[in-house]
């Protein structure tokens, strides 16, 4: 059943997953959103713990930007909040979008200091990567975007 007032195409896009719709395939989807938002919060946290020495040793001598202490507030919490909303499955792909470009500039930092050693930036790598999944695919079934399209009359 269609509604006569559908939403916009721009905010079905914004809502509706394009993943497979296999139930075991969103499950893992559903497990690796959580999972992995969930351990990139203590990103967020820990710079948060130490404002000072993250915006001086990192964003200012390390990537050499300006407004230090601004900018590690902006990473701290793009990491928290959009690891939470990311969690819930609720603006999905605005929320990995602030993910995949704060590890985009966590990779420039690890490849600017340290060069191509490996072990460096893989963690950012991997977390940039599985972000750019959501980004790409959205939160999934199992995901409160998923409820919100389906509201919107625009379900799969």
């Amino acid at each position: 059943m269609t509604n006569s007032t559908s939403a916009p195409s721009w905010l079905t896009a914004l809502f509706q997953s394009t993943s497979d719709s296999k139930p075991w395939f969103q499950v893992a989807l559903t497990l690796m959103r959580v999972i992995v938002s969930g351990l990139m919060i203590h990103n967020g946290l820990d710079k948060l713990a130490n404002v000072a020495g993250f915006a001086t040793n990192v964003v200012d001598k390390g990537m050499g930007l300006p407004f230090p202490v601004f900018l590690t507030y902006c990473s701290a919490y793009a990491e928290i909040l959009g690891s939470i909303l990311l969690i819930l499955g609720l603006l999905s792909r605005p929320a990995a979008f602030s993910l995949v470009f704060t590890m985009i500039m966590a990779i420039y930092f690890h490849l600017k200091v340290d060069g191509l050693k490996i072990p460096a930036f893989e963690t950012a790598s991997l977390y940039a990567v599985s972000f750019l999944f959501f980004l790409v695919n959205g939160g999934g079934q199992y995901s409160l975007d998923a409820l919100i399209a389906k509201r919107l009359g625009n379900s799969e």
